[in-house]
């Protein structure tokens, strides 16, 4: 009589099968379920937003989840200062009127940015992590 180790062998019906087997079978099945993995697209259109992975996929926005780090962002410079001098309070009054007012931080994305996406477990959404530079 052949004696078989656990981990060499699985008895399933009465037939052997190989462990070897089983993990590729396991593989397999996983890969086929989609899970998460990192792309890079390339914005073929800014306004609705559409991003092109390759040739024959196209990515529009109900595809696509978008992160803040991509939108755009900007902040209002124009500002003035209070202060103290002799015991009386004063303002220098406005600082930078309608020069950089509105200086964007984040320029949100534009036609032809690369950009790193992460495909969600089972392919039908995208999340756009951030622009890819050079």
């Amino acid at each position: 009589m052949e004696c078989w180790h656990p981990y060499d062998v699985l008895r399933i019906e009465g037939d052997l099968m190989n462990i070897d087997i089983i993990k590729r079978i396991a593989i397999n099945a996983f890969n086929a379920s989609n899970p998460v993995n990192i792309l890079i697209g390339t914005v073929s259109k800014a306004s609705p937003i559409e991003i092109e992975i390759h040739q024959k996929l196209k990515l529009t926005k109900e595809f696509l989840i978008i992160t803040e780090r991509v939108t755009r962002y900007e902040v209002d410079l124009e500002h003035d200062h209070a202060y103290t001098d002799d015991g009386s309070n004063a303002t220098t009054g406005k600082s930078l009127t309608n020069k950089l007012t509105t200086t964007p931080i984040r320029t949100g994305l534009k036609k032809g940015d690369k950009v790193a996406l992460m495909r969600v477990q089972g392919g039908h959404q995208f999340l756009v992590l951030d622009k890819v530079v050079d």
